[in-house]
């Protein structure tokens, strides 16, 4: 179904279909870190969604290297090196240079880092889980129809409010 953007035009990439799904994706996949990073400012969790998954391995898996981190978060060398840099300049990740090798820095979360990812843990990981569980639980039929089906309910309401609303269902 061809629709509509906000400004009453046709959503032209949504129209070429299977020509278009990495655009497709990459937007999808932007809107919902612009709608977990919200959330997370209104929880008081001042730090950009994109940076989560980093924080989440060095919380598993302790201190990893810049070509781990790489490795386990899926994205390129260069990314991670200025996700680190931004989370050093925030006070939530260190660097140190590896002893056995010069060149492998290896990165570690800080106290500040540790209380942050506690926090997360507790206040957004879950709501925004479940948040996109319900989301994705409602699409059915073709990768395009259930990417359509997505963008429509995401447009109807944003996944940090459907997670807000998780979190206020479970105040006490």
């Amino acid at each position: 179904m061809e629709t509509p953007d906000d400004r009453g035009t046709e959503d032209l990439v949504r129209r070429f279909g299977h020509l278009t799904l990495g655009t497709r994706l990459k937007r999808i996949g932007e809107r919902l870190q612009g709608d977990v990073t919200r959330l997370s400012e209104r929880l008081g969790l001042d730090i950009s969604a994109a940076h989560y998954p980093l924080l989440a391995v060095l919380a598993r898996s302790g201190p990893t290297s810049i070509g781990g981190l790489a490795d386990a978060v899926g994205v390129r060398q260069p990314a991670i090196t200025r996700s680190v840099l931004q989370l050093t300049a925030a006070g939530l990740v260190e660097t140190a240079v590896d002893p056995t090798d010069q060149r492998v820095r290896t990165v570690r979360l800080t106290a500040a880092g540790r209380d942050l990812v506690a926090r997360a843990e507790r206040l957004l990981w879950p709501a925004v889980d479940e948040a996109v569980r319900r989301l994705c639980a409602t699409l059915d039929g073709p990768l395009l129809a259930q990417l359509g089906a997505l963008e429509d309910a995401l447009s109807a309401e944003p996944l940090d409010r459907r997670a807000e609303a998780l979190l206020r269902r479970d105040e006490p």
